[in-house]
């Protein structure tokens, strides 16, 4: 059987267009996401690297009391949560 209506067979391929772009930018947008958060587990947990070390030496230094090389770890710990809000959002 022939489709005698051309106006049916243009909307269907328009629908099919539609919806293979709306998967892909579905795909893409994943992508870029999960890329994100990635970027953000990384820069997260450098900071935490960073307050470890950070301690240690403050502590090896016998500069500042425990309290203020604590102090110090949760400084550089938050810096690297806004750097991984910085990131992602």
């Amino acid at each position: 059987m022939i489709d005698s209506n051309p106006t049916l067979h243009i909307s269907r391929t328009a629908a099919l267009i539609a919806g293979v772009l709306l998967a892909l930018s579905g795909a893409a947008f994943a992508t870029e996401q999960a890329q994100q958060r990635r970027e953000g587990r990384d820069a997260n947990q450098d900071a935490k690297q960073d307050a470890r070390q950070n301690k240690v030496d403050c502590r090896a230094a016998n500069q500042q009391s425990n309290a203020a090389c604590r102090q110090e770890k949760r400084d550089t710990k938050q810096d690297g949560r806004q750097e991984k809000r910085d990131i992602k959002y």
